[in-house]
């Protein structure tokens, strides 16, 4: 078959829409909305009888394939909450953040700074030419509380990058196996999505909230 037929074939066949996807793959046990029963929540999911055997077979064989068969990598797993300091030094609380400002017409969310110049200095929506709000400051950082004592509670996050740990542990890792060159950690990271027409967690699990990464 040459190129042109490939891209013939191609252009042929029916789009199927994601709704669709999503729908058969709940039917068949793969996925689930999370508290579907109360209304659920954007961006969480859970994972049926099919689906966590599916992820568990990934995740068995990326370990396999990228730790025990190698004779230089060992592995780590980090706890998705570490110390809010952490977070401060690597400048996640203070630049993992992003303005963002409401269309009062159509209500539209943008990151003020994907906006044209001209809308963003005349606070006119760059769709419909309404007014836009006063931009907010939106945290990429989910936080979350440690302690049981309402005033000695002290605020922290949930990681936000799936490698932090990696760089945590280094010293640990290297004091207690000194023979290795690479370290691989598989984990969990959260992060806010920003709440926009384009990107916002909705009814499909490849933009979510949580999620296990390597």
């Amino acid at each position: 078959m040459t190129q042109t037929e490939n891209k013939s074939v191609a252009q042929d066949t029916p789009l199927v829409p994601m709704e669709k996807i999503v729908s058969l793959c709940k039917r068949r046990g793969f996925v689930y909305p999370n508290s579907e029963i109360y209304g659920g929540v954007a961006g969480i999911y859970d994972f049926g009888p099919l689906g966590v055997e599916l992820r568990n077979n990934i995740r068995r064989y990326w370990w396999w394939s990228m730790v025990q068969t190698q004779d230089n990598v060992v592995g780590i797993e980090g706890a998705i909450i570490t110390h809010p300091r952490v977070w401060e030094a690597s400048g996640h609380v203070e630049n993992f953040v992003d303005r963002l400002v409401d269309c009062k017409n159509c209500k539209r969310r943008f990151r003020l700074d994907h906006l044209p110049p001209e809308n963003a200095e005349r606070r006119k929506c760059p769709v419909c030419g309404g007014e836009l709000t006063e931009p907010r400051t939106f945290n990429l950082l989910m936080e979350t509380y440690l302690g049981v004592v309402e005033g000695d509670k002290m605020k922290t996050y949930l990681r936000g990058e799936a490698c932090q740990n990696i760089y945590l542990d280094y010293e640990n890792v290297l004091k207690s196996w000194p023979l290795y060159w690479l370290c691989r950690e598989r984990s969990q990271s959260c992060r806010q999505w920003m709440p926009s027409h384009s990107c916002q967690p909705r009814t499909v699990w490849y933009s979510i909230s949580k999620a296990c990464l390597a």
